[in-house]
């Protein structure tokens, strides 16, 4: 209740006298006693713009001490001591480590009080975990990066050379720089480059650091210039203190590479002091706007801190800053938060322009001139504004070496390092003979082969050794033919691991590197991919590609299906129930053929006749007359007589022609104009929707099925395979329709002269003779070009009926031949019993008493038989029966006498034997 009670009071007498305002001390380290004055009136016009009532700067100054330890002691007494909200700090224009700010970073930032730098540049001051509370009103030398970035996107530089010194300065800006260009690299990424030559260079990929050159104290500068002068690009990028830009300069002059072609970006730093005095004619170089003007710096710094106070004081209850730093570890709580206050500050109107931070506590939207050394002289030749580069039309640069055009950044190499992979009909690879040159060989035209020389693994020897072999082929007879039209000299290697080039993680993280050519071509192993590589968007991202020298696309390759005659193909043009139906109809036919002819009153079979005329049409007759008919051979004999009869018959001549006919037709169609179907017929045939296959060598495939049914590849490759394996087929429509092209590093001074070399190729027909010499110069399937033809197989069933006709002929004449002798038998057999009963019956007309009537009666009372009817014909067997019964009889009464032997032969001549024959 008191404290209640209290601060009621306390705020009643606030509001009839006025509370005074509270003293906010602001401390500084100037770097001389002449800033101090200017510090006093930056702070009396802050109050009076921002502090009013509720606050009131106080100024605090000291000077650079000569050493760190006095400086730290000043800062401690003289500043924290005096309870200070922030601290301002100078860079002397001639500094020495121990005259830096870093002791004054150090001490205020153990106690989190925020100090602020004015020219301080050094790239160290941005690293927070050394510099705690530390943020400055100018950037450091590394962001100079990126105005070079943004200078060699406005002249069109697409290679670049960077040298820079191996310390932190030069890593700061050698990442700076690598970070701009991954940056646009990757926005390069998700655009559409279809049509990227009709694009402006400013939506292009921009620039790229062809070869980063790192040097030291100890550093040879003359090779290290050496190997940068080898190099393709002519745009040179130093960062290096003033001492080591002066050497370098040096080094320069002395290797000629300070004249005509060349360009020299540099920083602030290295053209200034002794660097300027040793810099080359044309150097083009950055000089930060106001950034040695230490009152203007003070100015705003002093504004932005009182802002950032004002709007603390609006928000927070602030802590009382630490006092002093004897006995004293306590961090001032409310330092971090008045740290990210003073970050997130914009103060737009400032001296030094518009004053912003990064997340680094630096200087951002900084404003450069662009200065241009023309004898002796720096001269303004264009500014950057904080987000462009304007460039002054009314002074003209003068580029090294006096020219006044702008150089083109670059020196097209006329010795190329050439990277392939062996992949026939594209490059063959073969060893060299033992004098290590290559075996003269020819084409199947008689032309000789042109062969280079090539070093790569050699794939037979184990371990892969590397070893000059030959390689010719369809891109080795084009990259002679480029080199002859653009006039450039080549060594050709093989792709080390053997692969054409795709991402793969590195050591299981997310960062991703290219393999095979791609990666030796990104990597600077070569400068031309020249090999039937496909031309895709996800290579087109990271390399240039020429115009395809070969358009092909995705094709299905499968076994040839070989066709295959059966003995039932003659039959093919019918269906069996067709056949089954013909075969009936034969036969229904020949039944009523017959039937009508013979019951038929004008028929040659008579009905109420004991006799038919010889000719008459029998049911044999008339089944040959169907089939003779049907079958179209001649008809002899057995014709029907009758008009009724004829009239089916010309009916069925009628059937018989469709049929015979149709059956032609269609066995032309069949055995002649038949093509085998392939098993696949296209990407869109279902069967092959489930049976992709990435790779066949981890899944086992060949091993576990022991056969491969389709193999999808790039239909150059697969139609050479199928025209040198007459057992393969490509099959279905082409997709993924792309082309194979030629690979060189983005934006490759050799691009445009080598899509005009192949363009030119195309037309004058080059390109076309070689697809004819490497490609399609084997044609297998000759049958498509030729008339078809009958083969043995396809009539081999035809030549298998006549044999079957003729075994089954032979077969019923021996069944004819063996029923014939059994029908003769019984016919001999027959005239034997008929013949003996004629002389039995004569014998005993001769011999025998005639026998009275009534003796027929008592002998058949006796035998208990009825008398036979005379009417009825007696049987054979009952006549014999009853002749053998008398005889026996009467041989058992012994009254008359009987020859012995009647087994003589036969006197066929006597009238009673051929009677009964």
């Amino acid at each position: 209740m008191r404290l209640v009670l209290f601060a009621f009071l306390i705020s009643c007498s606030c509001a009839r006298g006025g509370c005074e305002p509270k003293t906010v001390n602001i401390g500084a380290v100037l770097s001389q006693k002449r800033y101090e004055q200017v510090f006093k009136d930056a702070v009396t016009q802050a109050n009076n713009i921002y502090g009013r009532d509720k606050f009131k700067m106080n100024a605090i100054s000291v000077t650079h001490k000569p050493n760190a330890i006095q400086m730290a002691l000043s800062v401690c007494e003289d500043l924290i001591s005096n309870q200070v909200y922030a601290i301002l700090v100078s860079h002397p224009p001639q500094s020495n480590d121990h005259l830096t700010p870093t002791p004054v970073s150090y001490t205020a930032g153990f106690y989190r009080i925020p100090v602020v730098g004015l020219t301080t540049r050094m790239s160290i001051y941005s690293d927070k975990s050394i510099h705690l509370s530390f943020l400055r009103t100018v950037p450091p030398y590394s962001h100079q990066a990126q105005v070079w970035f943004d200078m060699m996107r406005e002249f069109q530089w697409n290679h670049i050379i960077l040298i820079v010194s191996d310390d932190h300065e030069g890593r700061a800006a050698q990442k700076r720089l690598e970070t701009l260009l991954e940056e646009r690299e990757t926005k390069s990424k998700n655009r559409n480059y279809e049509n990227l030559d009709q694009l402006s260079f400013d939506n292009k990929r921009g620039p790229k650091a062809e070869k980063v050159l790192l040097f030291s104290q100890d550093t040879n500068l003359t090779a290290l210039l050496q190997e940068a002068k080898e190099l393709e690009a002519r745009v040179i990028i130093l960062s290096a203190s003033e001492d080591e830009a002066a050497a370098i300069y040096k080094a320069a002059r002395q290797l000629n590479m300070t004249g005509s072609g060349y360009v020299w970006l540099v920083g602030e730093r290295e053209m200034s002091g002794k660097a300027l005095s040793e810099a080359p004619d044309g150097l083009l170089g950055l000089q930060l706007i106001n950034g040695k003007n230490e009152s203007a710096h003070i100015y705003d710094a002093v504004a932005v801190v009182a802002q950032s106070i004002q709007e603390l004081f609006e928000k927070e209850n602030i802590t009382e800053p630490p006092r002093g730093c004897v006995g004293n570890t306590n961090i001032w709580k409310t330092g971090p938060l008045f740290k990210r206050v003073l970050m997130s500050s914009k103060y737009p109107d400032g001296l030094t322009g518009r004053v912003e931070f990064n997340d680094d506590g630096d200087r951002r939207f900084a404003h450069y001139s662009i200065l241009n050394y023309q004898k002796t002289r720096l001269v303004q030749v264009g500014v950057y504004n904080g987000s462009q580069v304007v460039m002054n039309t009314q002074r003209k640069i003068i580029w090294p070496g006096g020219e006044t055009e702008k150089p083109k950044g670059y020196q097209m190499s006329t010795r190329l390092k050439i990277v392939t992979i062996h992949q026939e009909p594209f490059v063959y690879v073969k060893p060299t003979l033992q004098d290590g040159t290559c075996k003269e060989e020819h084409t199947v035209n008689g032309v000789l082969i042109k062969k280079v020389i090539c070093t790569g693994p050699n794939e037979t020897i184990p371990g892969r050794p590397i070893v000059p072999q030959c390689c010719y082929g369809f891109c080795i007879d084009l990259l002679i033919k480029l080199a002859m039209t653009m006039n450039f000299t080549y060594e050709v290697h093989l792709v080390a691991d053997g692969k054409f080039g795709t991402q793969e993680r590195v050591n299981n993280s997310n960062k991703k590197e290219w393999n095979g050519m791609m990666g030796e071509l990104l990597s600077g192993l070569a400068d031309m991919i020249v090999a039937p590589l496909t031309i895709n968007n996800e290579r087109a991202q990271y390399i240039e590609f020429s115009k395809p020298f070969k358009y092909q696309g995705l094709t299905i390759l499968v076994k040839k299906e070989i066709p295959r005659s059966t003995l039932d193909s003659f039959m093919q043009p019918f269906q069996s129930t067709l056949w089954l139906l013909v075969g009936l109809s034969v036969h229904v036919v020949a039944v009523m053929l017959y039937l009508l002819d013979r019951f038929s009153p004008f028929g040659r079979f008579k009905v109420n006749s004991e006799e038919e005329e010889e000719d008459a049409l029998t049911l044999s007759s008339a089944m040959w007359f169907s089939w003779g008919v049907l079958l179209n051979s001649g008809i002899g004999e057995g014709a029907p007589r009758s008009f009724s009869a004829r009239i089916l018959g010309m009916v069925w001549a009628g059937f018989a022609m469709i049929i015979v006919a149709s059956y032609t037709a269609n066995l032309a169609a069949f055995l002649v104009l038949d093509r085998p179907e392939e098993r696949i017929t296209g990407i869109n045939d279902p069967r092959v929707n489930f049976t992709f296959h990435k790779h066949i060598e981890d899944i086992n495939f060949f091993s576990t099925h022991s056969k491969l049914h389709a193999f999808i590849w790039d239909s150059a490759v697969l139609e050479f395979e199928a025209s040198q394996k007459c057992d393969l087929v490509t099959t279905g429509e082409l997709f993924f329709r792309s082309g194979f092209g030629i690979g060189m590093r983005k934006d490759s001074p050799w691009k445009q002269n080598v899509s005009l070399a192949i363009l030119s190729s195309h037309e004058n027909g080059f390109m076309e003779d070689l697809d004819k010499t490497w490609v399609r110069y084997q044609e297998c399937d000759s049958r498509s070009n030729a008339p078809a033809t009958l083969t043995f197989e396809n009539m081999a069933g035809v030549f298998m009926l006549v044999a079957g006709g003729i075994v089954a002929g032979i077969f019923l004449i021996f069944i004819e031949i063996a029923y014939k002798r059994h029908k003769d038998a019984r016919r001999k057999q027959m005239q034997l019993a008929f013949a003996a009963v004629n002389v039995w019956r004569k014998n005993l007309q001769v011999q025998l008493p005639p026998i009275p009537p009534n003796s027929y009666e008592k002998l058949s009372e006796k035998s208990g038989r009825a008398e036979p009817d005379p009417k009825k014909k007696a049987s054979f067997r009952s006549i014999s029966t009853n002749l053998a019964s008398n005889i026996k009889r009467r041989r058992s009464s012994k009254d008359t006498p009987y020859p012995t032997d009647i087994t003589g032969q036969l006197n066929l001549s006597d009238p009673s034997v051929s009677t009964v024959v």
